[in-house]
């Protein structure tokens, strides 16, 4: 069986990793990226192909809200911001991210 590649790994934790990402502050999508990357010690690479069609359902769904704003730069790029909703959300994923990490502990231990 070859091994999976980070971008099997990731599906279905896209979601959590930007909730959580953007607990810490308000971010550009790059930067959301960028973080990403840094706090997994370039485990995690997020590509702009997954990650904007995430930033657009989170939004849709009420989860994250976007506003206009500048970087460090001083070009002009659209900042994502978590919802009350959003924190909320990031708890529960959280919580269920955890369980299944147990499971999956617990799954791979046995002889």
């Amino acid at each position: 069986m070859a091994p999976r590649n980070q971008t099997d790994a990731l599906r279905g934790s896209l979601d959590l990793l930007v909730l959580k990402t953007l607990s810490l502050a308000p971010m550009h999508g790059w930067g959301i990226s960028q973080r990403i990357q840094q706090i997994s010690e370039g485990v995690l690479e997020v590509n702009q192909g997954s990650l904007y069609p995430a930033l657009q359902r989170l939004e849709k769904e009420g989860l994250i809200r976007s506003d206009w704003g500048k970087t460090e730069n001083n070009r002009r790029a659209c900042y994502y911001d978590l919802t009350p909703a959003g924190r909320r959300a990031l708890g529960t994923e959280v919580d269920s991210w955890r369980r299944f990490a147990a499971a999956m502990e617990v799954i791979l231990h046995t002889p």
